[in-house]
C-alpha cells in the first residue's frame, strides 16, 4: 500500500484514466466492428469518418500506437473502396 499523499492520488488518478482509456478503445472498437458490418458503401463511408477520427484520437493520447492506428485506417479504408 503507497505511504505517501501523492502516491495515493497517484492510484486514484490512474484507475480514473485507466477507465476512461478502456471505455474509449472499446467503443471504437464497436464502431470498428459496426463499419466492417456495413453493406451500404454511402454509410460506410459516413461511418469510416467517424471511425478514422475516434483512432486518430486514441493515438493521440497513445491508447493505441500511431501505426496500429495507421494499419487500421488502410484496411477499413481499402474494405469501404471495395464495396459495390
Amino acid at each position: 500500500m503507497a505511504n505517501h499523499k501523492s502516491a495515493l492520488k497517484r492510484i486514484r488518478s490512474n484507475e480514473a484514466k485507466r477507465l476512461r482509456n478502456r471505455y474509449q478503445a472499446k467503443t471504437t472498437r464497436t464502431f470498428i466492428k459496426r463499419l466492417r458490418n456495413t453493406e451500404d458503401k454511402a454509410a460506410a463511408q459516413e461511418l469510416l469518418k467517424e471511425v478514422t477520427s475516434m483512432l486518430d484520437k486514441l493515438a493521440k493520447k497513445n491508447i493505441i500506437h500511431k501505426n496500429n492506428a495507421a494499419n487500421k485506417k488502410s484496411k477499413l479504408t481499402k474494405m469501404v473502396n471495395a464495396l459495390g
